[in-house]
């Protein structure tokens, strides 16, 4: 990655196409209106959760906050707490006990106060937790034993998987070992269908808006998992990968550049 006035001391933005380094608000300039922008993070990294806020408030700037936020960090069946709690009904003490947010939801505090501040949609577009597990338990197939609404909560049935490279990142992800009935990636799926669907979904209804995703970095890397299941719709979907780096100067383009459309680098 090339060093010059274009880079923060914190980060480097890396353009795939242009193989060069950019600016943020060059990164911005690209947006288009009605595309999806799917954020990949590392959830440790407290750059890179600083980076989704200012990329968020600089996108609805731009848009006149015709953006909508879907976060893999909420879960799809507590949507009616999320907008409760937009709309200024509840507390936040009740919105964080009852939408079951992560144990570093501070780090995605910012974006979602800015959301209400602001009056923009967020989405909870993960799958529940409980219906994870259940695939993880028994398989895909169990997903039919929902109820009605129940099913709402999910990517509509049946879910496939996706083969090829991404199963072998995600073996590998497990340590390289074989999966014992294949159920552990088959939750894998349903997570990122899921999302997808939500994501898909926020994009058709709201559109021309821009919807801005928020998910852990392998769910997209190398344009698969959700980003290849929104690809498949004929969406718009730009990636970004964010990963911490020990010392940026010495960073490998080779190595990155195929993660996403645009690499950012952070320091800690």
């Amino acid at each position: 990655f090339a060093q010059g006035p274009q880079n923060n001391n914190n980060f480097i933005i890396y353009d795939a196409a242009q193989h060069a380094a950019i600016t943020l608000p060059a990164l911005i300039d690209q947006i288009p209106s009605g595309s999806i922008l799917i954020f990949g993070e590392q959830h440790d990294d407290s750059t890179g959760h600083i980076l989704e806020s200012l990329v968020f408030e600089m996108l609805s700037q731009k848009f006149n906050n015709d953006i909508v936020l879907t976060m893999e960090m909420l879960e799809s069946d507590i949507q009616p707490v999320v907008d409760e709690y937009l709309s200024g009904l509840i507390s936040e003490k009740n919105f964080r006990r009852e939408a079951r947010t992560w144990n570093n939801y501070d780090d995605y505090r910012p974006l979602v106060e800015y959301a209400r501040q602001e009056g923009i949609r967020v989405i909870a577009a993960n799958a529940p937790a409980r219906y994870a597990n259940l695939v993880t338990r028994r398989g895909l197939s169990a997903l039919h034993e929902l109820s009605r609404q129940g099913k709402k909560y999910i990517a509509p049935l049946p879910v496939d998987t996706l083969s090829g490279d991404y199963y072998t990142r995600f073996l590998e992800a497990m340590g390289g070992h074989t999966i014992p009935g294949m159920h552990l990636y088959e939750s894998q799926n349903l997570w990122d269908a899921t999302m997808a669907y939500f994501i898909h979904k926020a994009r058709k209804k709201y559109k021309p808006a821009v919807v801005m995703q928020l998910n852990g970095r392998f769910h997209s890397d190398y344009h698969s998992g959700i980003a290849e299941r929104l690809n498949k719709r004929k969406n718009k979907v730009i990636t970004i990968s964010c990963l911490p780096f020990t010392d940026i100067k010495q960073g490998d383009r080779a190595q990155y550049q195929a993660l996403a459309d645009y690499i950012i680098l952070t320091k800690q």
